[in-house]
This record gives structure tokens, sequence and C-alpha cells, in this order.
């Protein structure tokens, strides 16, 4: 694959109609926080008609198991469907927050249940969540931990009968203040003097509506601000076994039950390749226009040469980051999807090229550039997001040395 179809044109431009008829009235509600995202997600969904089918692919998947027979995940990679490429996006040059929250509901929440949950357990939550009738999140974040989330967390859960009872606290949680059904990562005490970073690490699904469970209201943010996220307390939440996902602390090779949360952080991480993609987009379409019609000394300063070498080192940027998600695309439909280093080198090039595309942007605008009047303003603020969310640019160096050290 070297370029985008004529459908995948299609669907770009259906995709623009939505959003300027549906998101771009309600930017201001979106960023102030005001709105949440969700009914225009759901919208949106609808309209595209991907709402039915997630729906009719889940069920299909779930009606195989059931027979017994071999199936592939159907739609749990955006990799392996255009159409949610291109929405992430088209989405991501306009409001990237909005995106970000669809992402960890139907991305994060729903591969985690996908791959470690039983049968019912996928017929429990799955259904609501691949429409977004209900919101899901992700947590493994924590104050102390940041980048070290697995080996840092101190959120524990401990044995009580047949049940678990899980204490401590999640932060920088997308739709934490919101969610209907929370993932939650924690470390088994066993009461034996295990020490903390040696802990397995199990996995429960949670309800929003828990006794014990506690949100803090939505952060104000630099950038994403469309995306309420939030911290979660747990006190003495009582959870019973069928919430542990695949009702069993057996983690197989897996000793400290890690995998799970690994296996979110690729598909995150590629998934920032395609956000990255919508922000130099835009802020690449805005520049072009902009140059052509600001004028100083008598012509359009997209006449002047150092404006000509922003405007082609943009361009540069975006052939980068396009054609490395081409890539991307075209292993996973060979069965060789990225692996953990290769969406880190995603992850790490695609959003440092968005910040440069999107602060060059500001840089051309000049005075206006600064004011929030003009879209590269929020465009500089959001990319700089993507150098930290999903595990910082700093960590996604070190996943990129081992895999080749590992060679």
């Amino acid at each position: 694959m070297f370029e985008w179809s004529d459908e995948d044109r299609m669907v770009r431009d259906a995709i623009r109609g939505f959003i300027e008829k549906e998101v771009r009235p309600h930017i201001h509600e979106l960023e102030s926080g005001e709105l949440p995202p969700y009914d225009i997600i759901r919208k949106m969904l609808a309209t595209f008609g991907m709402d039915a089918m997630n729906a009719e692919s889940l069920e299909k998947e779930l009606a195989a198991a059931e027979a017994g027979e071999a199936r592939a995940a159907g739609g749990s990679s955006t990799l392996a469907n255009s159409m949610f490429l291109i929405l992430n996006m088209e989405m991501a040059g306009v409001s990237l927050g909005t995106i970000g929250s669809m992402g960890v509901s139907m991305g994060l929440t729903v591969s985690t249940i996908r791959g470690r949950g039983t049968l019912a357990q996928k017929r429990r939550w799955l259904p609501d969540l691949v429409t977004m009738r209900t919101v899901g999140a992700w947590a493994i974040t924590e104050p102390d931990s940041g980048s070290d989330a697995l080996g840092g967390m101190k959120t524990t859960v401990r044995r009580d009968g047949a049940d678990y009872i899980l204490n401590g606290n999640k932060t920088f949680i997308t739709n934490g203040p919101y969610a209907d059904t929370i993932v939650v990562f924690a470390k088994l005490d066993e009461g034996d003097g295990t020490p903390m970073r040696e802990r397995k690490v199990l996995t429960f699904v949670l309800d929003g509506d828990m006794p014990g469970l506690t949100r803090g209201k939505p952060f104000k943010k630099m950038g994403m601000m469309s995306s309420p996220t939030g911290e979660l307390f747990f006190d003495d939440i009582r959870l019973t076994p069928d919430r542990l996902l695949g009702e069993t602390e057996d983690t197989g090779s897996d000793k400290r039950g890690g995998d799970s949360a690994k296996s979110g952080f690729t598909a995150e991480r590629i998934g920032i390749a395609a956000l990255s993609l919508g922000i130099i987009n835009r802020a690449q379409e805005l520049s072009i226009d902009y140059a052509k019609k600001r004028t100083l000394w008598g012509q359009e300063i997209a006449k002047f040469q150092l404006i000509q070498l922003k405007l082609a080192e943009m361009e540069v940027a975006r052939l980068n980051v396009q054609n490395m998600l081409f890539v991307a695309m075209e292993a996973s439909k060979a069965g060789r999807p990225p692996t953990l280093a290769q969406a880190s080198a995603m992850k790490l090039y695609s959003s440092r090229a968005a910040t440069e595309v999107a602060m060059e942007a500001v840089q051309l605008f000049g005075g206006n550039g600064y004011m929030a009047e003009y879209e590269v303003e929020r465009l500089a603020r959001d990319a700089k997001s993507l150098m930290i969310y999903a595990g910082s640019n700093e960590i996604q160096v070190t996943h990129v040395a081992k895999g080749l050290l590992a060679e």
C-alpha cells in the first residue's frame, strides 16, 4: 500500500462532512469540558454504521467461540480497517480528545476484555462497549509509577474468601470521571512478604457505581481538553471472582501477568501514529492556506523561502508518518503486526513530528498563531500531549533499544 484508495478518500470526505456539521459547532463546549464527548461519538458511530458493524463482528466471534471454532478477533485492531484509521486521523485534527476517549473505550478497554476474558465475561461487557452504549476506561497509571506502570504499581487486591478486596488509586485515567466499565490492574497481596515489584498483576472489571469507588473531577489539562481525564480511588471494594478477567490467577508463562497490559501499550502506540498524522495533515492544510492569503511587503508570504522551507518540512513529516502507517497496515494484513518495539518507534517518531509541525504552524502564523481564535494554537497544545500520552517518549527509546538488542 502506497496511497489511500478511492474508497478511502470517499470515506474521508464523508467523515469531514460529519465533522463540519456535528463536531465543529461544539468545539468550545468540548474544549471547555462543558460537553462530554460521548453522545457525539455515539452519533458518529451510528452515522457510519460502525456500531452495527462492531456488534455484528463481535456476535460472530462469540458464536464461533461457543461452537469451539477458531476465529480471529474481528475489528480488534484499527490496522485491519482503514475506515477506523481515517476516522482517527480526521478527528485528531479537530478534536483530539474526543477520538482519544473513543480509542480508550473501544480500543484498550475492549481489547483487554477480548484478549483475557472468559466467554461469559465477553458476553457480559463487550456488546455495550463495542457500540459505545457504555463508556470504558483502562486504569493502570498511578501517581508514583508513571512510565514504570507495572513495577511501580501499588494498587492491591487481597483474597477474602472467594472474593477479592481492592485498595489503591489510579490517575490520568481517560474517561475515568464518567466510565461505566473500568478495567483495573492491581498487584495480588498474598500476605507472604513478596516484594511489591515481584507480585503478580491481576486484571479486574469494575462497574462505575460500585461501593467504595470514588472519582475525582476531570483535570484541567494543557491539551486534549475534550477528553475527560481523572483520578480513581478504591476503598475496600469487594470484587467477586467473576470480575477477575479469565476467572483465574494463573497467568501461564507470563508469571507477573503483565502481558495483557503490554499488548494494550502496543495497540495504543500504533494509534498515536494515526492521531499524529491527523494533526500533521490539519496543521499543514491550515499553513498552506494562510501562506497563500497572508501578505507582507506587497506579496504572499508563500513566496518567501523560509516559509517554503517550513511547508516542505511539514510535507516530509507527513510522508514519513503516513508511510509508517501504510507499512504497519500491510504487515498486519500479512499476519505480522508490529511488535511492541516497532510500535514504540512509530509512537516516538510520529508524536515528535506532529509536535514539530504544529509548533512550526504557530510560528508561520506569527502573532495570530498564538491566539486561541486560530486552530493552530490548539493543534500545538494537543500535539504535545502525544509525546507524553501512551508512555512518555523517553520510555519509548528504552523499548526500541531493547527490541534491537534482543535480536
